[in-house]
């Protein structure tokens, strides 16, 4: 209940008396009493008379009120990433909280009236920033970057706003045929195979992430096989991976109906680099054929999450090609920095695979969620997918040559993402995508430098990007002890809250992970990190 008169930033102002608060911008006034709330344009929400005249009903898609407070939201992530550059000790990159600290901070119930927005973002960052692991910060170096951009976040604010559901092309044409065009310029700056642009049976669509872009393609290459050896076969199909591979893998499988047990996950070692060994894959083929199994799919991954290992595409695509087993490579970090011509042999062998795809928003900039994904035969993917309820149907001339991307992935709806992709190569150009690429390589080049300049660290494998593994060398060969020692360095470094980096383990050994990839980062940053970790190494090296 407010009485007299409030001014809220500029968002809403009341006079007299209302049950609740402004939560427009600009001013609007309420005279006498009225069960509803000024809304920042001269608005009531809700039922009642306000100066003797009708009350007028929420607007929830009001053009000025979007004007003046979408101007108010972006001053505020705009001062949010200033912040994160200028005042650094602010913003802890691994979140400090506790589990369960936000239940305290919060309401037991939603408000029944509404509140300002002033109100909400203050609680955003009083409640909200606290409780953030700051992906975006110059000294975030944990698993893999999620990519920002402005042209990224412009065209993730042109979707939202213009807010089309394009599950076929005649739901949005544009939507449809963009992501058709898009997909084209990007599978030839990554010089893919023709056959996996739309000009054949192949193409391209973006999924969410690298996951559903897996499960789509398992069941696409699951049900082509068992056309081919009956619908009954399903405890038969094997598939292969390496141990290395992403687990979104696993859970595809299983989503997919495949064994637990006919997942074959190939043993990497520090031989190939923790590649997969293309005659452990042929091996165990043999071996399954010989017991009436019946090999179908091969998961390549360029740019593995624990170490940025590469399996090796050209031995692999042929042993695939020879067995008639579909391979989808998994390039979801990596596959970015093949747009450089000195990456793409990382992808050579690509002809001769079924699918491929990267994540646009580890490391092209365009912002999560942006899941390019290509398949040779899209017919093996419509065929494993499509629905066609009757409520959906329409007529269209050419339809051979119309596309309904609600068959090539798993759910109906789906966002206008190519846009932002749209954005990010027009407004960017490749060549400075590019560029920013590089910069990235050469500044984990620069910390696998200092590494390997200090004798109590060494470098773990070989660097390909923009990911070192690294860890405090072991002590008399005591690799129990090393690990240990590790494990407490990353715990101490992190708890700092002045940068992030993960672990994961090699061979039985604790590894330290600093990859290099928020769009924010310098030298500066990465020498910086570099200077927090020797001085909270040094009381391990010295109680060695």
């Amino acid at each position: 209940m407010e009485h007299g008169k409030s001014t809220e930033n500029g968002i809403g102002k009341s006079n007299g008396i209302s049950n609740g608060h402004g939560i427009g911008n600009g001013h609007g006034s309420s005279h006498g009493i009225g069960n509803g709330q000024g809304n920042g344009n001269g608005y009531v929400n809700g039922n009642g008379k306000v100066n003797g005249e009708k009350v007028k009903k929420m607007k929830p898609m009001d053009s000025e009120v979007l004007r003046e407070q979408g101007h108010i939201m972006v001053d505020f992530i705009a001062d949010y990433y200033k912040n994160l550059e200028d005042s650094p000790q602010d913003f802890p990159v691994l979140s400090q909280v506790q589990p369960g600290y936000l239940r305290d901070m919060m309401p037991d119930s939603a408000p029944d009236h509404p509140e300002p927005l002033k109100e909400l973002l203050h609680d955003v960052s009083e409640t909200i920033i606290p409780g953030l692991t700051h992906w975006q910060s110059p000294s975030y170096f944990a698993y893999y970057a999620s990519s920002t951009s402005v042209a990224g976040f412009l065209g993730e604010m042109l979707s939202a706003g213009l807010s089309v559901v394009g599950f076929t092309w005649l739901t949005s044409p544009a939507a449809t045929e963009l992501e058709i065009i898009v997909l084209d310029w990007l599978a030839k700056l990554l010089q893919l195979p023709d056959h996996f642009l739309s000009t054949g049976n192949g193409g391209g669509v973006i999924q969410g992430t690298g996951c559903e872009a897996v499960l789509v393609v398992v069941l696409a290459a699951r049900d082509r096989m068992m056309k081919k050896v009956g619908k009954t076969s399903l405890s038969q199909l094997v598939v292969y991976a390496s141990d290395q591979t992403h687990s979104s893998f696993r859970k595809a499988c299983l989503i997919g109906g495949i064994h637990e047990e006919n997942i074959r996950l190939l043993k990497t070692d520090s031989p190939t680099n923790y590649g997969m060994p293309p005659k452990s894959l042929e091996e165990a083929i043999s071996i399954d054929l010989a017991k009436g199994f019946i090999p179908f799919f091969i998961c390549a991954t360029v740019g593995t999450t624990s170490s940025a290992a590469v399996d090796p595409l050209v031995p692999l695509g042929k042993i695939a090609k020879s067995y008639g087993i579909w391979m989808h490579v998994d390039a979801a970090y990596a596959g970015n920095a093949c747009i450089c011509p000195e990456f793409r042999k990382h992808i050579d062998g690509v002809e001769n695979a079924d699918s491929f795809n990267i994540n646009a928003h580890k490391w092209l900039f365009a912002n999560q969620t942006c899941s390019p994904l290509w398949v040779k035969d899209r017919y093996s993917l419509i065929n494993a997918l499509k629905t066609n309820p009757e409520y959906l149907e329409y007529k269209v001339s050419k339809r051979n040559e119309v596309v309904n991307y609600k068959d090539w992935q798993i759910s109906l709806s789906r966002r206008f993402r190519s846009l932002k992709l749209w954005m990010v190569l027009r407004l960017y150009g490749a060549e400075n995508l590019r560029n920013f690429i590089r910069d990235h390589v050469n500044l984990a080049k620069h910390f696998e430098d200092c590494v390997a300049q200090d004798a109590h660290f060494e470098v773990v494998t070989t660097r390909y990007f923009s990911l070192v593994c690294f860890r405090l060398a072991p002590v008399d060969g005591e690799e129990d002890k090393c690990n240990e020692r590790n494990r407490e360095l990353l715990a101490t470094v992190n708890s700092t809250g002045k940068i992030f980096i993960s672990h994961t383990v090699l061979s039985e050994k604790f590894i330290l992970r600093f990859a290099v990839g928020a769009p924010l980062t310098e030298e500066k940053h990465v020498s910086e990190a570099w200077r927090i970790i020797q001085k909270h190494a040094s009381k391990f090296i010295h109680n060695k």
